[in-house]
């Protein structure tokens, strides 16, 4: 058992006893996404980089082949702008919403940007506190994250007003847990804990990192340059070659993501110095400088996958072994980063849990 403190465990499982349960059925298929900030179009209007590239994947598609939409919070930036203001300006990406919404395939979990969501009498969409998603494996719990900080459920109110009139008018973009390392190791690792001592699969965003199977990417690298020099002995030929390039890369990218970090987030581990148990994961964002990370679910597999436009993703996409698959008809490429089954997950975290 993984010491939590008294407070968070009882709010995490207050929202998980609590959460609105979907069912899902061989064949259903759910796409997890969050932290869209959604401004009012402006300078520091933290989607519009990424707005055609998200209204893209959405709508042609997501909701062309019949995906569930879970919309993880923080998707409305209510902390800067009026809800009436971003309604007006992202009308196109409200109207996708919609069409998700008609279809029953629509579920929108509030997060600490968006919370005041509430007030509004005429806003379209149920709104939830979280989602618990009964695969036929094992639960899925999707939160935001922010529940896991006190600073945020207790003084959300004060972040809000030294955004809304402080930051903004200077043109200051979103201040986030996910450009503070020291914060966003705390937010995961108690969300970590949690899910590790409740044995089940726990999705959130809020941080704004990327996570598969807890761990993020500096963590995978790792992992993945240790299975490729076990690999390599083995290999012959072009394979031996190919081991070889793709070790060299990641060693190059390990070295880009070290000097990217700042303090000593990358000293601590959200496991310690156990295996890791593959019971958190995290949507990462919308807002990406160059590109959108999200979660995909069906009742058999997860996976994390990474939308970007020609010519602006991520070198390392294009420099690994990833599949890039393209959107017919759009500049928007697909590229699925990790996934695995259910099953093995959930025999993962029944023996190391």
């Amino acid at each position: 058992m993984v010491a939590v403190s008294a407070d968070t465990t009882q709010d995490l499982h207050k929202s998980f006893t609590e959460a609105e349960v979907f069912k899902l059925a061989p064949g259903n298929r759910v796409l997890i996404i969050s932290d869209f900030h959604m401004g009012d179009g402006g300078r520091s209007d933290d989607l519009l980089k990424n707005g055609n590239l998200i209204q893209d994947i959405l709508e042609k598609y997501y909701l062309t082949q019949d995906w569930y939409l879970v919309l993880n919070g923080d998707i409305e930036e209510l902390q800067r702008y009026s809800y009436s203001k971003i309604r007006s300006y992202w009308g196109k990406l409200y109207e996708i919403f919609d069409a998700f919404y008609k279809k029953g395939r629509l579920f929108k979990i509030l997060g600490n940007h968006d919370e005041d969501l509430v007030l509004e009498k005429r806003y379209p969409y149920p709104l939830l506190g979280s989602l618990k998603i009964e695969t036929p494996v094992i639960p899925v719990y999707v939160f935001h994250g922010h529940q896991t900080s006190k600073v945020y459920t207790n003084y959300n109110h004060i972040i809000r007003a030294s955004l809304r009139y402080f930051l903004k008018p200077l043109g200051i973009r979103n201040i986030s847990s996910g450009r503070s390392p020291r914060h966003r190791f705390s937010v995961e690792k108690k969300a970590y804990n949690y899910a590790r001592n409740n044995g089940i699969i726990s999705v959130i965003g809020h941080t704004h990192r990327p996570l598969f199977e807890s761990l993020g990417r500096f963590d995978y690298i790792k992992f993945e340059i240790e299975r490729l020099c076990r690999e390599y002995p083995l290999a012959a030929g072009e394979d031996r070659k190919r081991i070889a390039d793709e070790v060299l890369f990641l060693r190059i990218e390990l070295a880009k993501l070290k000097r990217s970090e700042r303090r000593n987030s990358l000293k601590e581990s959200l496991y310690g110095d156990e295996l890791p148990v593959p019971c958190l994961f995290n949507s990462g964002s919308v807002i990406g400088k160059k590109g959108i990370n999200a979660i995909e679910l069906d009742s058999s597999n997860i996976s994390l996958v990474y939308w970007f436009t020609e010519g602006k993703g991520k070198k390392f996409v294009r420099r690994g072994s990833y599949t890039i698959e393209p959107l017919a008809g759009t500049e928007q490429r697909r590229s699925v980063l990790n996934t695995d089954r259910l099953d093995y997950i959930m025999a993962k975290i029944e023996l190391l849990g």
